[in-house]
């Protein structure tokens, strides 16, 4: 064990000289630690760092709680995952009737994703007052854009639809169904459902980078993340978690056959499930503004990797799969960076110019590139690591951004083509 720990050390040891992580890290196999830390600040602005206690927004990692809320009714007979969505929830807040419960916690709904750059939701509307039926008739009450059971395409508005069955079929708020059936049962009383305003004791500061400097992450109201996000928690209490689901704890046996039970991509209900080192692991992220988490487990190792990060400078997922390949006794190269490419300003100011008004903007300032994003407000600077392939700066990014010139002669970005003035 203590062979591990070293090499476990070493390695995030250098990867943190690479990237500015704020976060925590816990890796337990067999009930002990074999290693917990924090880095970074809690908050920046009364210059508190994180410790093994700090509350992190835990963002989509939240789904593998609202599927097994979901599956406590299902022990209870108050609904069948496998009939229409539409019978379990509101009067006026009716879906396509093919949708099923089965639809929405595997991913395979077709429901229209409206996390997409074109639609005003991120930056716009998520900040506005929440009101449920007017983001469901706005958002999510559109036309699949698939027929269900045909393709897996990962979307929100499946989870927020479930957490709204929730609380149509329990009679409970979202927030108070988790907390009463899920997390008081297993004595997680550092989590809790964020509903944007009450203040919450030892919760870390979301925080992102504009230039080169650490600001405060853009304000969206997490209403409107709820049952696909918006859960606040701590590594105390996720290795609890870890433990319920190892133990099988407060499911039935059929329950959690269905709850664990793969589906298309791999995934389950509210997690992912992969064959490796000869084993099974179940594991989830979440990436929002200024949240990097994730949890991996192989329950039948007893091994728990949790990771949870209020910036975005690290990939939570190469790091999380790097320290699961040290405990498998797989060699792990040593972390990089993309190497920089130096080019002249001429050749940078090919890939400037608006792709998307407001939303993708590239710029040269001061002879850096920058990605600009929520109407300039925000400069992720971005360097050149190949012919039309860009890297954050300040950021772990496994695959580089491409911009690329099309046999028009036109400039593309997302798939956006550059407008020309």
């Amino acid at each position: 064990m203590q062979a591990l720990r070293l090499k476990l050390e070493e390695y995030i040891n250098k990867y943190i000289k690479l990237w500015d992580f704020y976060g925590v890290i816990q890796v337990t196999k067999k009930g002990k630690v074999l290693l917990e830390d924090a880095y970074g600040y809690a908050s920046i602005e009364f210059g508190i760092k994180n410790d093994m206690n700090s509350r992190f927004s835990i963002a989509s990692m939240s789904k593998q709680f609202t599927a097994f809320a979901i599956m406590l009714l299902y022990d209870k007979k108050m609904l069948d995952v496998d009939k229409p969505a539409q019978y379990y929830l509101p009067a006026h807040m009716k879906i396509n009737e093919s949708i099923t419960v089965h639809h929405l916690l595997s991913h395979t709904s077709g429901l229209y994703n409206f996390t997409n750059f074109e639609d005003d939701f991120f930056a716009s509307y998520n900040r506005m007052d929440y009101s449920r039926n007017d983001f469901f008739q706005r958002y999510i009450n559109k036309k699949p854009t698939k027929q269900a059971s045909t393709v897996f395409d990962y979307n929100n508005s499946n989870y927020n639809l479930l957490a709204w069955i929730i609380e149509n079929v329990s009679g409970a708020t979202y927030d108070d169904f988790l907390r009463n059936h899920i997390f008081l049962p297993l004595h997680m009383k550092n989590s809790d459902v964020d509903d944007g305003c009450e203040p919450m004791k030892n919760r870390s500061s979301n925080y992102v980078k504009d230039f080169d400097a650490n600001i405060n992450s853009p304000y969206f109201n997490e209403k409107f993340s709820i049952g696909a996000g918006a859960i606040v928690s701590n590594c105390e209490d996720l290795y609890k978690w870890y433990t319920c689901l190892r133990e099988q704890k407060l499911l039935s046996s059929k329950a959690y056959a269905r709850f664990f039970s793969v589906n298309e991509n791999n995934y389950c209900y509210g997690l992912e499930h992969h064959h490796v080192y000869g084993t099974d692991s179940y594991s989830h992220g979440g990436d929002h503004l200024g949240i990097s988490t994730y949890m991996q487990s192989f329950f039948d190792e007893d091994i728990c990797i949790i990771i949870l990060s209020n910036n975005e400078a690290i990939n939570q997922y190469r790091l999380g799969n790097a320290i699961s390949d040290i405990l498998h006794h797989v060699e792990v190269a040593a972390p990089t960076k993309h190497k920089e490419l130096h080019y002249c300003e001429s050749e940078l100011d090919k890939y400037c110019g608006t792709y998307l008004k407001d939303k993708i903007d590239v710029e040269l300032i001061n002879g850096k590139l920058y990605f600009t994003r929520f109407a300039g407000n925000l400069h992720i600077e971005i360097y050149p690591v190949g012919e039309g392939k860009f890297a954050r700066k300040y950021y772990d990014q496994i695959h580089p951004y491409s911009i690329i010139e099309n046999e028009n002669g036109e400039m593309s970005f997302f798939g956006y083509i550059k407008k020309t003035l």
